[in-house]
């Protein structure tokens, strides 16, 4: 094992290609959002159904991701993202050709199961990779990526259904897969070497998993950015019907509402990653939080208030900016703290962060198509549980990890809260371990 002290170099072409695996499931998300109506009247269906076919590709992302994770630490990353893209590409092709509501619902669920693997290990690869500030860095660039691609999908998806209708989405989403299989193929070189991987099969898996979910801390970091990302995704699954049926906005300003939002959350989730290795961590997601819950309740009264334009327009940018400080932040310390197991640690991470997004989504279509207070009701409670999971679980001691990324036996660790001057040795003992 190389020298955890120093940070090693990623190569360009790895860390475009780390992108894109990041972007292409998020951007498969939601990109036909805009076309919900109109997808419910060409398939028959209701709006919930037509949602229900998003918590199935969010439930198969979930799996896809606790499934391959753990895999991977055994058997290395290059296998699994080949595979995965592979399957990906097939279902989204079934996806663009599904004649029922009922075809798109398993193809979708299927596009998640297999999507799941650039998510999932473009995170592990980052750890097995890059060391210290600079796995701090890339961890940052990548849910940058992560949390702007579901903002900005709408954005492109509305352009492609302008033009074409909404099966063009599915037919540019398996294009999007065949050039990230290129990118895997061409740039992306086994990253986990044999003596590295875990050895026993599932009882070691098992074991990791324990290992992990034991760590109050991981637990704690795990449980703020699931959190708040279910609040996001409250927004990004009721927004259509909100902007455009509840506040009156047509498709086009309901497009121009997205992209305001994305530039919101990009700039913050930018300055975050910028200023990881000199600031302070957990008082960045402390701030994120604290705008977040004000934000969220001033949204929930705007939905009992019938959504005042200017009002809520305020309120969701400043809500979105708040979560960029939450997410790189997070998921650095989260992942901080799996030492060897950050094909499990980030497979736990994934597959809670889109199972309480499938959970989240079909909840805020619960009121039909006119109300906005389900939306206002699950971002509120959801980020309310982001802080309360982070002002509770996390141990801050003497010799806890503090908040400054040093270096660790495998991918970004944390320097000591007795000694914040330079990089700690490696792991530090934990008194619940």
């Amino acid at each position: 094992m190389p020298d955890s002290s120093t940070s090693r170099p990623v190569a360009g072409s790895l860390v475009a290609v780390l992108a894109l695996l990041t972007a292409v499931a998020p951007l498969a998300t939601d990109m036909y959002l805009p076309a919900f109506p109109d997808m419910a009247r060409d398939l028959g269906s209701s709006a919930s159904g037509i949602q229900l076919t998003l918590t199935a590709f969010l439930v198969g992302l979930g799996l896809g991701q606790l499934m391959i994770g753990p895999l991977s630490d055994s058997i290395g990353r290059r296998r699994p993202l080949v595979v995965g893209s592979l399957v990906c590409l097939v279902a989204s092709a079934a996806c663009a050709l599904a004649p029922t509501i009922e075809v798109l619902g398993a193809a979708r669920f299927t596009q998640g199961l297999s999507g799941a693997a650039g998510v999932v290990l473009a995170r592990a690869i980052i750890a097995d990779t890059a060391r210290g500030t600079a796995a701090a860095k890339l961890l940052g660039v990548v849910m940058v990526i992560s949390v702007i691609a579901p903002v900005i999908a709408p954005l492109s998806g509305g352009a492609i259904i302008a033009s074409f209708d909404w099966r063009a989405v599915f037919w540019v989403q398996g294009a999007l897969t065949v050039v990230m299989l290129a990118g895997v193929l061409a740039f992306v070189p086994e990253s986990l070497p044999e003596q590295t991987r875990t050895r026993g099969g599932f009882r070691a898996t098992v074991a990791g998993a324990r290992t992990a979910l034991a760590n109050r801390s991981y637990v704690g970091y795990l449980l703020t950015f699931c959190f708040a990302f279910a609040a996001l995704f409250a927004y990004i699954s009721a927004s259509p019907f909100v902007i455009q049926n509840v506040m009156g906005m047509s498709t086009g300003t309901y497009t121009i509402v997205f992209g305001v939002n994305a530039l919101v959350i990009t700039g913050t989730s930018a300055v975050a990653a910028a200023l990881a290795g000199r600031a302070d961590y957990r008082k960045m997601i402390m701030a994120g939080l604290a705008v977040g819950v004000l934000t969220s309740i001033g949204l929930l009264l705007a939905a009992l208030n019938g959504m005042p334009t200017v009002a809520s327009l305020v309120l969701f940018a400043c809500f979105q900016g708040s979560l960029g400080f939450i997410f790189s932040n997070a998921t650095t310390l989260a992942l901080a703290e799996t030492d060897r197991n950050a094909g499990t640690g980030s497979a736990f991470l994934g597959f809670l962060q889109f199972t309480l997004a499938a959970v989240v989504s079909p909840l805020v279509g619960l009121a039909g198509e006119e109300s906005a207070v389900p939306m206002g009701v699950a971002m509120t409670v959801a980020i309310l549980l982001a802080a309360i999971a982070f002002a509770v679980l996390p141990r801050r001691t003497a010799d806890s990890p503090a908040t400054q990324p040093a270096s660790r036996n495998t991918g970004p660790s944390l320097q000591t809260s007795g000694d914040s001057s330079g990089p700690s040795s490696g792991p530090v003992a934990h008194p619940w371990q």
